[in-house]
């Protein structure tokens, strides 16, 4: 199977809402307990908010199979914050996390953020070591008096000459 990279299409924010949920749901045990996996998915973002990001500015860059159907994505804001690294579970270990990963650091290296964030799980801390990001400090927080951990890291970026630089 082939997989092409390419930008937010309007139609897309659906697929990706059940992409995001159906990862969570197949990959989370792996790392958190079902309490956690529950709650993770109970503040997860519904399509609504896939388009507001988008129409906001923020680079939602999507893996694709050979039929056009997005099967994994990461979400760059304009600040740097690159907030959702998602694959869905029947396209895991094709090298489509680093591919995106990739495709985010070009995206910066040419519009001018020199440093790229996040905030890792558990199971994606591998994936954005791997793309140069170093971890920073592990956080705990709440969802629903649920107590989940996961990873503040950054990843430094050496712009192109030229580059734009955001306002």
């Amino acid at each position: 199977m082939g997989y092409s990279i390419r930008s937010f299409e309007d139609g897309d924010a659906e697929a990706l809402a059940e992409l995001g949920r159906a990862a969570i749901g197949a990959i989370g045990p792996d790392a958190y307990s079902e309490e956690q996996v529950d709650a993770w998915l109970s503040n997860f973002a519904g399509p609504e908010v896939y388009q507001a990001q988008a129409d906001a500015g923020t680079q939602i860059f999507i893996a694709t199979n050979d039929d056009d159907e997005p099967v994994a994505y990461a979400m760059l804001e304009q600040t740097g914050h690159l907030d959702h690294l998602y694959c869905h579970p029947d396209h895991t270990r094709e090298g489509l996390a680093s591919s995106l990963l990739e495709t985010a650091a070009l995206y910066a290296k040419y519009h001018g953020i020199t440093h790229l964030f996040t905030e890792a799980s558990e199971i994606a801390k591998p994936a954005f070591e791997s793309a140069g990001y170093t971890a920073m400090k592990k956080r705990t927080f709440e969802i629903d008096g649920v107590t989940i951990t996961n990873w503040a890291m950054v990843r430094t970026i050496e712009t192109a000459t030229g580059a734009k630089v955001p306002a």
